[in-house]
């Protein structure tokens, strides 16, 4: 597996997380851990591989409309708070998105 691949998986996994653990009190609900499951089973078979762009700017959408919507809502959610908890891969991804 890539490097790139990898930290795209620790991204939107950690993401999730942040999101999930705002809602509730530091478990994993079974929608966003099915949501993770997803996520990285779509990166695991992404045919770009180490030259993936970030989802954003992707021209295959190879998440399920529901699923797409329900990652944007994550995205948008709880994608600042990476700030403070990851910043470091909130910074590669805002490099990767410039790729």
């Amino acid at each position: 597996m890539s490097k790139r691949l990898d930290r795209e998986k620790e991204t939107v996994k950690n993401i999730i997380l942040i999101h999930c653990k705002n809602k509730s009190d530091d478990e994993i609900c079974n929608n966003c851990e099915e949501l993770i499951k997803y996520a990285l089973r779509r990166l695991d078979s992404c045919p770009f591989g180490e030259e993936k762009p970030v989802c954003a700017k992707c021209k295959i959408h190879c998440y399920e409309l529901e699923k797409r919507e329900k990652i944007k809502t994550v995205m948008k959610k709880s994608g600042y708070k990476m700030l403070f908890y990851h910043p470091i891969l909130l910074f590669l991804h805002f490099i990767d998105s410039f790729k």
